[in-house]
C-alpha cells in the first residue's frame, strides 16, 4: 500500500441539515492531482434522494483481506448517514469520477432487523460481509450495537454481536483478526448530541468513557477499559501491522490519547500517552476550553500518529516509533476559537505564548478548526476539512455553517517529522452551486489509512 499510486480524485459527503439550505447532501468528487486543469475543484456531485441524511463517514464494500480474490472489488462506497439512519450503496466501480447510486438501505431495515439507529463506522470483513457500528436504538437511546449487510446485495443480516450484553453507548470500531479482538469506542446518546452539546449531559452520563472490547470470532462484549468520566474516547485505530496488539484513540474532552494494548493476562489495558492541556478562556461556552481532539489516524509504516484538536486549531503529527512516548514532532494551526481579534480571550496557556493568527489562505479567512484527516499512502500529504457535525458546528462556529467549510492539504516531512501548509490548495465549499455546505471524511478510491484493515 506504501508503493500505491499517487491520490488524483477523492470523495467527500457534503452535508446541507443544519446549514438553513433544503437540498439533499450529496458525495463531492474532488480533483488532487496537481497536474490537472481541475486541481482542487469539486467534478462531480451525486445527490442523495432525502433531505437532511447527515452523511457522516463511509466504507467499502471489499476489504484489503480480499487481495488477490478476482471476485472481490472495490467498486462500492458504503455510505451511512447519522441522522436518518439510512444507508446509501454507492457504485464508483463504473465511473470512478461520477459516483451513481447503486442501493438504498431505508432506515426501518435496520431498526426491525437490528434495533439500531444512527449508523456510523463502516468496514468490510474478510468474510464478504460489510460491519457498520451504530451510536443508539430506534429511540435515540445509546446503545453500542452492530449491523451486518451482505456484500453482494447489500440487505441487512441482522446484529453482529451476540448475547445480551451491549454497551451502553457506540461511535467508532477497528478490528484485529489476530488478536480475536474488536474494539468499539463512545461518544453519545443520539438524542441528546442531535442538536448540540450540553456540558451538563456529561455528568448525567450520556456520554461515553469507555474503550469496548469485543470477542472477534463468538461476536459477544467481554471487557470495558474505562478511560475516565467525561473522556468521550472516538476514533480508535489499531497499529497497521496485523500482528500488533496495540494502538491508539483519541479523547475529545479530556483532550488525551490512550495507548490500548493486549497485558500479559491476554485482557486489554489503556495507558494516558499525549495530553493537550485545556486554556482558561473568557468570552466562550466554558471556563476551560479542551483542544476537543476529534479525529486521529497512524500512518501505513506505523511511524506517525496525526490528531486534529477542532477547538484549539491545529494539527499535531508524533513520532510514535517507542508506541509509549509519542513524541511531537510537527504541528501547525488551521483556524480554531482561539485566534487573535475573536471573541474568545485566553488567560492561561501551559503551551503557547500568545494567541495565534487567524488563518488565511488565497485570501480567505478560514472559518471553524482542523476536524477530518486523511493521509497519503506515501505519508507525504495530510488532508483536512474542517466541518464536525452540523449539529455541534453550527454551535460552536456559525461562520462555519454559513461560509461553508473547507479542504486544506498539509506537506509531511516523512524523514525528520514536520508540518507545513501547501498555500496553492484550497477547496472551499463555500461556493458551492446551491450554497455553502459542510464537507466532513476523505476517502481515496480503492482504500486508505483509515479504511484498510490487514489481516
Amino acid at each position: 500500500a506504501l508503493q500505491g499510486p499517487r491520490e488524483e480524485i477523492v470523495y467527500l459527503p457534503c452535508i446541507y441539515r443544519n446549514t438553513g439550505t433544503e437540498k439533499p447532501d450529496y458525495l463531492a468528487t474532488v480533483d488532487v492531482d496537481p497536474e490537472s486543469p481541475h486541481y482542487c475543484q469539486v467534478i462531480h456531485r451525486l445527490p442523495m434522494p432525502n433531505l437532511k441524511d447527515e452523511l457522516h463517514h463511509s466504507g467499502w464494500n471489499a476489504c484489503s483481506s480480499c487481495f488477490g480474490d478476482a471476485t472481490k472489488k472495490r467498486n462500492r462506497l458504503i455510505l451511512p448517514s447519522l441522522i436518518s439512519s439510512r444507508i446509501y450503496v454507492v457504485d464508483v466501480g463504473t465511473d470512478l469520477r461520477a459516483p451513481r447510486i447503486h442501493k438504498v438501505v431505508e432506515p426501518v431495515e435496520l431498526f426491525w432487523k437490528g434495533n439500531v439507529a444512527n449508523p456510523h463506522t463502516s468496514h468490510c470483513l474478510g468474510s464478504g460481509d460489510i460491519l457498520i457500528s451504530c451510536l443508539g436504538d430506534p429511540s435515540g437511546n445509546g446503545k453500542g450495537g452492530f449491523i451486518l449487510l451482505d456484500g453482494e446485495t447489500f440487505e441487512v443480516k441482522g446484529n453482529w454481536e451476540n448475547g445480551e450484553k451491549v454497551p451502553p453507548l457506540g461511535y467508532d470500531f477497528w478490528y484485529q483478526p489476530r488478536h480475536n479482538v474488536l474494539m468499539s469506542t463512545e461518544w453519545g446518546a443520539p438524542k441528546v448530541l442531535a442538536d448540540g452539546f450540553n456540558p451538563a449531559d456529561v455528568a448525567r452520563g450520556h456520554y461515553g468513557r469507555r474503550i469496548n472490547v469485543w470477542d472477534w470470532s463468538t461476536h459477544t462484549y467481554i471487557q470495558a477499559v474505562d478511560l475516565g468520566q467525561g473522556s468521550i474516547p472516538l476514533e480508535i485505530r489499531f497499529l497497521h501491522n496485523p500482528d500488533a496488539a496495540e494502538g491508539f484513540v483519541g479523547c475529545a474532552l479530556s483532550g488525551a490519547v490512550h495507548r490500548f494494548y493486549k497485558t500479559e493476562k491476554g485482557d486489554w489495558a489503556a495507558e494516558k500517552v499525549i495530553e493537550v492541556p485545556s486554556k482558561k478562556v473568557q468570552g466562550w461556552l466554558l471556563p476551560d476550553m479542551p483542544g476537543l481532539i476529534t479525529d486521529i489516524l497512524i500512518s501505513l509504516d506505523d511511524r506517525f500518529l496525526y490528531f486534529s484538536n477542532w477547538l484549539h486549531g491545529d494539527i499535531r503529527q508524533y513520532d510514535i516509533s517507542n508506541t509509549r512516548q509519542p513524541r511531537l514532532v510537527g504541528q501547525v494551526f488551521l483556524g480554531g476559537s482561539i485566534t487573535k481579534g475573536g471573541p474568545v480571550t485566553v488567560v492561561e496557556d501551559k503551551e503557547l505564548q500568545c494567541q495565534p493568527e487567524p488563518f488565511v489562505i488565497k485570501g480567505k479567512r478560514v472559518p471553524g478548526g482542523p476536524q477530518m484527516i486523511q493521509l497519503s499512502l506515501d505519508g507525504k500529504r495530510l488532508y483536512v476539512t474542517s466541518s464536525l457535525y452540523s449539529g455541534w458546528d453550527k454551535q460552536f462556529y456559525p461562520d462555519l455553517v454559513k461560509e461553508g467549510s473547507v479542504m486544506l492539504q498539509i506537506d509531511v516531512d516523512t524523514e525528520r517529522g514536520g508540518l507545513k501548509v501547501n498555500k496553492n490548495f484550497l477547496v472551499d465549499f463555500g461556493k458551492e452551486p446551491d450554497g455553502p455546505v459542510l464537507a466532513h471524511e476523505i476517502r481515496y478510491p480503492g482504500g486508505d489509512c483509515t479504511s484498510d484493515i490487514w489481516m
